[in-house]
């Protein structure tokens, strides 16, 4: 007999894991450095994961 598991989390689809991008806006400031800022995933919110799926199945 198997025992159920807990399900864990698992890599987001939309982002593959890679939640947070940093994307330059072509501007520098006065030491020469390139501007910044971060996006996130909107599915994962910048986490990387979402929660597992519980199958049909066990739910009953």
């Amino acid at each position: 007999m198997t025992h159920p598991t807990t399900p864990t989390a698992r890599i987001c689809p939309n982002c593959d894991g890679f939640a947070t991008a940093a994307i330059t806006t072509g501007s520098r400031d006065q030491h020469g450095h390139r501007h910044t800022i971060t996006a996130n995933c909107p599915a994962c919110h910048g986490q990387g994961t979402v929660p597992a799926r519980v199958p049909e199945r066990a739910r009953a």
